[in-house]
């Protein structure tokens, strides 16, 4: 499954950059916003990052905030007991650096405690698209 993971990574990397080259074509503006894929936790994540406190100065900015996030992660777990979905809705926090439209997220995500392990924040890092 592993395998599944960075390919799902790579595929929405590649998204990620071809938006980029056709929204370099336009001259409108229709949103102000980030897309951003990276690895936390031993998985993938795509987001959109959320509200925040940003701070500009051109070509720079610096987004404090919540990021949204749909996290792709094989759940282990011994054969034949239930598991969870490989794709999960996810809410984190974390910064965001943009230089034009080149983005750099350092996100941290939350797992909650379950009868094998203790609840505990996961640090990640993505690259992305600033709109």
């Amino acid at each position: 499954m592993s395998k599944v993971i960075y390919a799902a990574f790579l595929g929405c990397l590649a998204i990620t950059i071809c938006t980029s080259e056709a929204r370099s074509q336009t001259k409108a503006i229709l949103f102000d916003g980030y897309v951003v894929t990276g690895y936390a936790d031993h998985g993938a994540f795509i987001n959109c990052a959320g509200p925040g406190i940003k701070f500009n100065k051109k070509p720079y900015s610096i987004l404090l905030g919540l990021l949204p996030s749909l996290r792709i992660k094989e759940d282990k777990v011994v054969a034949g007991l239930t598991k969870n979905a490989a794709v999960t809705p996810n809410l984190g926090f974390g910064i965001t650096a943009a230089f034009n439209h080149f983005a750099l997220q350092l996100p941290f995500y939350y797992n909650t405690k379950t009868a094998t392990r203790n609840g505990k924040w996961n640090p990640g890092i993505g690259l992305g698209y600033k709109f």
